[in-house]
């Protein structure tokens, strides 16, 4: 259930073992969180869309698909946006004065450290784990960084890997998701890190080729909207028919899952966990120009802004530099209220965050297009589900714990990458090997 990357390598792997396989898909296209349009004069993700070296499922799977990649452009020097103010960088953190760059640089080592120790497959049996579920990451930096700009810093790139505020998020949850990407730069830097490489043809064509390697055993605009299951097999219910199966694989968003009836109920523990698990709040962007103007003026095209409402912005240029693109990211509290305007002004917000980053040729572009997230009505948020205090802790066993027949997969229940489509085929290979044993 679900044609995301984890079910459809769910669906693939046990297709390979013999098994007799059925992909039911709520939405009228697959990919999930993945999804790419022809915007110009390239081909551009909407979605999830980069890889990294340090992921080698997706390294693997794209060699295996026959598709090309290509590195993300991250030549020149970075553009900071503190409150409108504005200057340039290079590496991998702002330059700010030598005590506040000794706090940023003495920051993301403490938070690296405490991840660290904190377990990938059973993060709940952590040391510490009931303390560190109890609070806030916000409350955490709020006590420990005495910086408001070092603090600020910190936000917009929490905000960028989870699509929701420090507040939001139990301090145990963030440092295992943190964890499992080898720590902070390693999720938000471009070079040797999760923004590292791009797929020629968008990240869209791996689900794409995945599907059509499963053929007719895809069912799309097939929303399963009810589940009997007995110890011996399931029936899946979805408005135009039933399927019977031996086994039932959930590979969808848990703030989905939770919106299905299931006879006899799920566990009281799986149920809470689905209700307390939800999606962050992502707006993507794309600006096409004729030119890249940025590139001329010695700038990468990245972009950090620590008052929102974008937090981030990266060079999107398609991959033979026919199309020069940035991309941008409204994320967490500023993305709940963006998504409440009108199109319009949301572009206009957007186009003015460009501009004061980049001059006013950042306005003069040739497309511009939006992808509203939280208005997905088989998805509604991105780019990952995000934990509370008190979940992960406490309804954490019940993550990837099989009940009877039914087996749970998609990013979120990963041990590697979670909230990545590494993470997403890193379950897929855990679920087979479930039901293959």
């Amino acid at each position: 259930m679900g044609a995301g990357i984890a079910g459809l390598l769910t669906a693939r792997g046990l297709a390979r073992a013999g098994v007799d396989v059925t992909v039911l898909e709520a939405a009228a296209r697959v990919g999930g969180r993945i999804y790419a349009e022809e915007i110009g004069q390239g081909v551009f993700d909407l979605g999830g869309q980069w890889i990294g070296p340090s992921q080698p499922r997706m390294t693997a799977l794209a060699a295996e698909l026959s598709l090309a990649t290509f590195p993300t452009y991250d030549t020149g020097r970075k553009v900071l946006d503190v409150d409108g103010r504005i200057s340039t960088y290079a590496g991998a953190v702002p330059s700010l004065s030598p005590l506040k760059l000794a706090i940023l640089q003495t920051t993301i080592w403490r938070i690296d450290r405490a991840a660290r120790r904190v377990y990938a497959r059973d993060p709940w049996n952590a040391p510490d784990a009931s303390s560190l579920d109890g609070r806030t990451l916000q409350a955490w930096m709020a006590a420990t960084v005495p910086s408001r700009l070092v603090r600020d810093v910190m936000t917009t790139a929490i905000r960028v890997i989870f699509g929701a505020e420090p507040r939001d998020l139990s301090l145990l949850f963030a440092l295992w998701y943190i964890g499992q990407g080898g720590g902070i730069l390693s999720l938000v830097e471009v070079r040797d890190a999760a923004q590292a490489t791009r797929f020629v043809d968008g990240a869209f064509a791996v689900p794409q080729r995945l599907a059509a390697g499963l053929g007719d055993a895809v069912r799309l605009d097939s929303p399963v909207e009810r589940v009997d299951w007995t110890p011996d097999g399931v029936i899946a219910c979805t408005p135009h028919e039933e399927h019977r199966a031996d086994r039932l694989v959930i590979a969808t968003p848990s703030n989905m899952t939770s919106l299905i009836r299931f006879a006899p109920e799920l566990p009281a523990s799986r149920r809470t966990l689905q209700r307390r698990l939800p999606m962050g709040a992502t707006i993507k962007f794309h600006a096409l120009y004729e030119r890249a103007f940025w590139r001329e003026a010695g700038l990468s095209g990245e972009l950090v802004c620590t008052s929102g409402p974008v937090s981030v912005v990266f060079d999107n240029t398609s991959h033979d530099g026919r199309q020069p693109a940035l991309t941008g990211f409204c994320v967490g509290a500023a993305a709940l209220r963006v998504s409440e305007m009108a199109e319009t002004e949301q572009r206009r917000v957007f186009e003015d965050v460009l501009v004061r980053g980049f001059g006013e040729q950042a306005r003069s572009h040739v497309a511009f297009r939006i992808k509203d997230w939280t208005l997905d009505p088989w998805v509604r948020g991105c780019p990952t589900g995000i934990m509370p205090p008190g979940v992960l802790g406490t309804h954490g066993p019940a993550l990837r714990a099989p009940i009877g027949p039914l087996h749970f997969a998609g990013t979120e229940t990963a041990r590697e990458w979670t909230g990545y489509m590494e993470g997403a085929a890193e379950a897929a290979e855990r679920v087979v090997q479930e039901i293959v044993a």
